[in-house]
């Protein structure tokens, strides 16, 4: 599925894949965040931090009539406030959405499946 976007000049659709690299993006530069965790390994019990070209799977986008919904799984630093980290992760997406692709975003859900310490 993509999202279109009417224009005076034309159509313009943005792939889901292309959404879930930018909420991605968005997502591990919230301080706070150690990486994405992807939800198809969370089912299997098995978690891993996700690189850098993978964290678009820990990124599920769903259409609505007038927008799109966000679930991102991620897995947050040890000492931090979840509460804090995931506000500041859903602002961050709802505005990189906004700006970078005009898509507005009606929900964003933070899921933590994990916390990590990090060596000093």
């Amino acid at each position: 599925m993509a999202v279109k976007i009417n224009t005076q000049t034309g159509m313009i659709e943005i792939s889901n894949d292309v959404i879930a690299t930018v909420v991605g993006g968005a997502v591990t530069d919230v301080f706070g965040i150690v990486g994405m965790a992807s939800k198809k390994q969370i089912k299997d019990n098995i978690t891993e931090i996700l690189r850098k070209e993978n964290y678009s799977r820990g990124v599920v986008v769903r259409q609505e009539e007038n927008g799109i919904a966000v679930d991102v799984y991620t897995i947050i630093s040890y000492g931090t406030k979840i509460s804090e980290v995931s506000r500041n992760v859903q602002e961050k997406v709802k505005y990189n959405l906004e700006t970078m692709l005009g898509v507005k975003a009606n929900s964003v859900n933070v899921y933590v499946q994990g916390v990590r310490v990090l060596p000093d």
